[in-house]
């Protein structure tokens, strides 16, 4: 969908992701944002309230858009395997089809103000709790070799959550196609040989 097609305040949060990615949100200004719409600065707070309202919406649109596909994904299979590799596959779309929306939800939540930091805190976590909960299954089933869930995670999320440094839609592959590679080369990191 073409940017002019959106509504202004859906064309503000696109541009806010774009400038935020690109940028940084605390280098970024209302003037900036105004500019690139090609609208006044003033006339931007006839759609929104703050540019942390912008911020909020973009993490917190992109923390639903995860949980909303782990939860489709991981619907119909108790397999250990399949539901980790349905859970990265889930996780490495997402990403892929929201690059800046994605690296600012990586990057600048750490500007989100008090009770919203906290409520993106706890989120974070009960999703990272989710991926945790299908390795330490996959152990106990003896799907997976015995690791280190914390550290094993930790790599799993910073392979999956570095996708927007490198991944470019233009690319060779589609976000389908990197998502299988992904799941493959962790999942052969944890099957029990």
């Amino acid at each position: 969908m073409s940017i002019e097609t959106l509504s202004r305040k859906d064309q503000i949060n696109q541009v806010a992701q774009n400038l935020f990615r690109e940028k940084g949100y605390s280098a970024t200004s209302m003037r900036d944002l105004a500019k690139a719409i090609g609208i006044e600065a003033a006339s931007l707070y006839s759609h929104i309230k703050s540019k942390e309202e912008l911020l909020q919406n973009i993490c917190f649109r992109i923390a639903a858009e995860f949980f909303d596909e782990y939860d489709r994904v991981q619907n119909g299979t108790t397999d250990p395997k399949l539901r980790f590799r349905h859970a990265v596959t889930a996780h490495t779309r997402v990403v892929a089809s929201n690059l800046d929306a994605s690296s600012v939800f990586f990057n600048e939540w750490r500007h989100l103000n008090e009770p919203s930091l906290s409520e993106f805190k706890a989120q974070r976590a009960a999703y990272e709790d989710r991926f945790k909960n299908l390795l330490r299954e996959g152990i106990e089933a003896g799907v997976f070799r015995k690791v280190q869930v914390s550290f094993a995670m930790r790599l799993v999320f910073s392979t999956l959550n570095g996708i927007p440094t490198w991944y470019r839609n233009d690319g060779a592959l589609s976000p389908d196609q990197i998502a299988e590679q992904i799941a493959d080369f962790l999942l052969e990191g944890l099957l029990k040989k």
